[in-house]
C-alpha cells in the first residue's frame, strides 16, 4: 500500500515548485543549488519527503521568498482532510496529460493577479469546473 503524503507537505511542496517556476529553474539547478539531487528536489515538491525547518529555510533563501510564502493560500483545514481525498485528487492531476508550457503560462498569469480574493475566487472557479469537492474554509468576520 502507498503511503499517501501528509496534506500539508503536499502544499509545501506545491509551493516550492510553483517559485521554482516562477524563477525559470529546473529540478536539478534548485537542487544543485542546495545540495539535493533532482530526485530528492522532486520528492519534496511532491510531499513524499517532508521538510525540516532547516530545508525550508534553505529553499526560502535560495527562492528569495519568506518561510510564510511556502505556506500561503493554505486552507486552515487542511490539516482536517482525509488523505485518501488528496490522493484521489492527486490520481486525478497525474492522469491529465497537460503541457508543462501550459501550466507555466497558467501559474505566472495567475501570480499576476493582485487581489488575493480575486486569486481565490478564480482558483474556487477552476476547481469547480473540474468539479473538485472540498471542505471551504470558514470566513472570518472580518471579510
Amino acid at each position: 500500500m502507498r503511503k499517501t503524503p501528509h496534506p500539508v507537505d503536499t502544499h509545501v511542496g506545491s509551493r516550492v515548485k510553483l517559485r521554482r517556476k516562477l524563477m525559470g529553474l529546473n529540478q536539478a539547478q534548485l537542487g544543485d543549488a542546495v545540495g539535493l539531487t533532482y530526485q530528492q528536489v522532486q520528492k519534496y515538491e511532491r510531499g513524499a519527503n517532508r521538510m525540516g525547518a532547516s530545508r525550508l529555510y534553505q529553499f526560502s533563501q535560495f527562492l528569495d521568498v519568506p518561510v510564510s510564502f511556502f505556506f500561503d493560500d493554505m486552507p486552515t483545514d487542511l490539516n482536517d482532510l482525509a488523505p485518501a481525498v488528496e490522493t484521489v485528487v492527486a490520481e486525478q492531476i497525474e492522469a491529465t496529460e497537460i503541457p508543462e508550457e501550459e501550466v507555466d503560462a497558467l501559474v505566472a498569469e495567475y501570480y499576476q493577479i493582485r487581489g488575493k480574493k480575486d486569486r481565490h475566487r478564480l482558483r474556487d472557479l477552476a476547481r469547480a469546473m473540474a468539479g473538485i469537492k472540498y471542505a471551504r474554509r470558514p470566513r472570518s468576520p472580518t471579510q
